[in-house]
């Protein structure tokens, strides 16, 4: 074995860490779950029959395809709002658009309950635009409007994002010779463009059918129970009606549906994982007035869907604490201890989410290289395939089907820290897994092979070397998941006891008690939280890095 191939060997043991904590926080659970399913006396029938049984409830049958639509609905929303907006941005350069793509992903990395009380706060009965609408008798509070509404503020910018990484992969050259021989810009994008973002845009569309499909806290705030999803039910069977065994049936359907779809996206980003090199189409000024009203319409479409329940919450909260109805809650002992759990629940949950993330990620390196060092060995290969999918496992089985799972498989542990922090780590570690793994896969073994030769080990190759080149995707993964334990709610709501209280289950609390005091409170702690999660996904990203960005889509 030579220095250069000695130096891209990392030990496959580093698997060990995010497996075991995958088998013990996951798996386990979703089995105990399928038994606690199958051996439930809730359906009528015997066992196989209790599955389908839950098609024949005509009130368990709506939430489901519910949920379904709502999901569905949300996905064709999205991409017909999402396309034209992400062409503008690919394809027109005027100011402020690096502003709109670096503030883009905002409205992802806000709390689920905060986006909730942000649509609230801008359609809601006393919203700044769902109040005229009232008194015009226009009322929204017993419609699927704030629900999808919620999904679009949540999901767009993935659409839109995917969409921009997408078009930027068009061959410029393929659009030109289309153009040349007579077809119209309209044409060129039908017959060139599209075939060639389709695939991008189906894993978009894949992604947001599974945080709509799985999404707890929008629904469980703006669903009302009309429009209340399939997750919403679970909570409400295992917290307020104790049916565990119907609860476990529902969450075992969803496994298996999320499942389902989480494949297939699996599949798309294997496919665009290594993306050809093509010659992209550069970016001109508008020109005429329907390019300058293409980009009029785009940015006031991502202001109306993205940053507009963002700025209505900061409006209502700055009303309510200049009113003096909300500002006492800021010093309330309630408040403080949920800032302090908060806090710490979330540091703590970073630590671990960051070393499952990094062995995840260096242990799918390990085995890509394993595999190609042993040329084209099918088990090697499946090996590297299988680990690199483990890390949607997450992803698949919702927060509320994990707490749920964990609720039945430890009931000694629900109220315990350790396995508190243990699920806040395995929703939030595939961020990390992700973003690390993709950065590992851009990055020329020729650098390692370099420092091999030269007689740097493999842990210096990967202190000295990958880890600088790396540290950019790696602050990024971490700081979407830093965002994501901050804004966790449904773990809490399973596991947590009532002196762990966070600013996500208070400002549960607060919407739960009667009064506009109650709401204005709620209002504030939401935009305590909103800016909790943006400063720390901005610190730990760091400053945007133009130039780096331009060469690593290059390279």
């Amino acid at each position: 074995m030579t220095a250069s191939s000695r130096g891209n060997r990392l030990p496959r043991w580093l698997a060990i860490l995010p497996l075991g904590c995958l088998a013990l926080l996951l798996v386990a659970p979703v089995l105990r779950l399928l038994a606690e399913g199958l051996g439930s006396g809730d359906l009528a029938g015997d066992a196989p029959l209790r599955w389908l049984a839950l098609w024949q409830d005509d009130y368990l049958r709506w939430r489901v395809l519910w949920s379904l639509a709502q999901a569905a609905i949300t996905c064709v929303l999205a991409l017909l709002i999402g396309l034209p907006v992400a062409w503008v941005l690919a394809r027109l350069e005027f100011a402020g658009r690096a502003l709109v793509l670096r503030f883009l992903m905002l409205p992802f990395v806000v709390p689920m309950l905060v986006a909730a009380l942000g649509v609230l706060a801008l359609w809601g009965p006393r919203g700044w635009l769902g109040e005229p609408l009232a008194q015009a008798g226009i009322t929204l509070d017993e419609t699927p409007w704030l629900l999808l509404y919620g999904n679009l503020f949540f999901n767009l910018c993935l659409v839109v994002r995917a969409g921009v990484d997408a078009l930027e992969q068009v061959s410029a050259p393929r659009v030109a010779a289309a153009r040349t021989l007579g077809a119209t810009p309209w044409r060129a994008f039908w017959r060139v463009e599209w075939p060639a973002i389709a695939p991008w845009m189906a894993s978009a569309m894949c992604l947001v059918f599974l945080y709509c499909f799985s999404g707890f806290g929008l629904a469980l705030i703006l669903g009302g129970q009309r429009y209340a999803t399939v997750e919403v039910e679970i909570y409400t069977l295992v917290a307020h009606q104790l049916e565990l065994g119907q609860a476990g049936v529902l969450a075992v359907w969803m496994l298996g549906l999320t499942g389902t779809v989480a494949l297939v996206y699996a599949w798309l980003e294997k496919r665009l994982a290594a993306p050809g090199r093509v010659t992209p189409i550069a970016r001109s000024r508008p020109r005429g007035a329907a390019q300058w009203l293409a980009v009029v319409v785009a940015v006031a479409a991502l202001l109306l869907v993205c940053a507009g329940p963002l700025l209505a919450i900061v409006l209502q909260a700055s009303r309510a604490l200049l009113l003096g109805q909300g500002a006492e809650v800021l010093l309330q002992p309630e408040t403080l201890a949920a800032l302090w759990n908060t806090l710490r629940f979330s540091a703590m949950a970073l630590l671990l989410a960051t070393g499952l993330g990094l062995s995840h990620a260096l242990a799918v390196r390990a085995f890509d290289m394993a595999a190609i060092a042993r040329g084209a060995n099918p088990v090697q290969g499946l090996w590297a395939l299988v680990w690199r999918a483990a890390a949607y496992l997450p992803f698949v089985a919702s927060p509320v089907t994990v707490a749920f799972g964990l609720l039945l498989l430890y009931p000694g542990w629900t109220a315990s820290l350790a396995l508190l922090i243990g699920a806040y780590a395995l929703l939030a570690y595939p961020f990390v897994a992700k973003s690390l793994a993709a950065a590992l896969d851009n990055l020329p073994a020729s650098y390692a092979q370099a420092a091999a030769t030269l007689g740097a080990t493999p842990w210096r190759v990967w202190w000295r070397v990958t880890l600088p080149l790396t540290a950019r995707a790696l602050r990024r993964g971490m700081a979407f998941a830093a965002a994501t334990a901050l804004g966790e709610f449904a773990v809490t709501l399973f596991l947590s006891r009532p002196e762990w209280t966070t600013l996500t289950t208070l400002i549960y609390q607060r919407l739960g008690r009667p009064g506009e005091a109650n709401l204005d409170a709620a209002l504030v702690l939401a935009c305590v939280l909103m800016v909790l999660a943006l400063m720390a996904f901005t610190l730990i990203e760091g400053p945007d890095r133009p130039a780096a960005q331009h060469n690593r889509r290059h390279a």
